[in-house]
């Protein structure tokens, strides 16, 4: 099969034809359609989180369809639509996997990180993992869900409330919690680099009811933050733009180094928290609401052998929505 195949962090992936994996027991084989383009792929990349299983295909928002089964499998069949997100596998023995808290088991393993992911034709998952992907969604638009949707809903449930909320990052994850927030009557203010009138435009089109520079102070208190660019600058700036007893929630798994900043920017009962990972209930929750909202992906395609240049847009800020890898020909 093709793949796309990370062999040294801070290099470019080598384009490469492998040997189709054969599924275990508990899991099952799936003939890639798409896969999602993450930021976190790009910190894997860039070799800023330190535990890839090298050599590695990357890519942890992947749709695709059934072809083989492991003997044990029993939730899908050949033939299945399936959906693979970035937490891959959990221990089920420890004290967070038994009290719900499942994305902090420090025994899991991540999709496109430790166990091989989507940026190739075929790739195995353990099927306890997958999900059904709703009906009425394309693959292309169904890919943006497993992340950038995952991760921005349980930020989103982070934040309780909150009615007037602020996203600080205007990239895949925001585009889908935006029209998300709006289903559930918030206010979303949006913060976009400066001087990127494009971002604050797409904002304002998905949804949101102020856009302006991160640098800016809205024109409200907010209630809530999420900050999903990578830059820990953002913290105190987003800590100054909420109310007391307000949260601001960190939703990337890699941030630039928090400057230092006055205790009284934190006092008044607020509150700075992160968000790891995710659950499968997470997963189930979202997938079940984004028909109902209707969640739309707004995406820009790749070929799977322009796996580079996909990041490289990704890295610079110059894709619309979500960056998708078409891998498959069938789609």
């Amino acid at each position: 099969m093709r793949a796309m195949i990370l062999d040294v962090p801070g290099k470019p992936l080598r384009a490469a034809d492998v040997p189709v994996p054969v599924p275990g027991p508990e899991q099952v084989l799936i003939k890639v359609h798409a896969c999602g383009l993450c930021r976190t792929d790009l910190h894997i990349v860039d070799g800023e989180l330190s535990e890839p299983v090298l050599p590695l295909i990357p890519g942890h928002q992947i749709v695709g369809t059934v072809v083989a089964v492991g003997r044990h499998v029993e939730r899908f069949t050949e033939g299945d639509r399936v959906g693979v997100p970035w937490l891959g596998f959990t221990c089920n023995q420890c004290r967070y996997c038994l009290s719900g808290r499942e994305n902090l088991c420090g025994r899991a393993r991540f999709t496109g990180y430790q166990i091989n992911g989507g940026y190739a034709e075929y790739t195995v998952a353990d099927y306890r993992f997958c999900f059904p992907i709703p009906e009425g969604y394309p693959d292309l638009q169904a890919a943006p869900l497993l992340c950038a949707g995952l991760i921005g809903y349980r930020s989103l449930m982070m934040t309780g409330d909150a009615v007037n909320l602020g996203i600080y990052g205007f990239g895949a994850a925001a585009h889908i919690v935006t029209q998300v927030a709006r289903y559930q009557g918030r206010k979303v203010y949006a913060f976009t680099r400066p001087g990127d009138v494009e971002a604050r435009r797409f904002a304002c089109d998905m949804g949101a009811v102020w856009a302006g520079s991160s640098q800016e102070m809205p024109p409200e208190e907010l209630d809530a933050a999420i900050i999903f660019a990578p830059d820990g600058a953002l913290v105190p700036a987003a800590l100054r733009a909420v109310a007391r007893g307000g949260v601001v929630v960190c939703g990337g798994i890699h941030m630039s180094d928090i400057p230092a900043f006055p205790y009284e920017v934190l006092w008044g009962e607020r509150v700075v928290r992160s968000v790891a990972n995710l659950t499968r209930r997470d997963g189930e929750e979202f997938l079940a609401l984004a028909p109902k909202v209707p969640v739309h992906t707004e995406v820009q395609p790749f070929s799977l052998d322009a796996a580079n240049e996909a990041l490289e847009a990704l890295r610079s800020g110059r894709v619309r929505g979500a960056a998708v890898l078409v891998v498959s020909s069938d789609i």
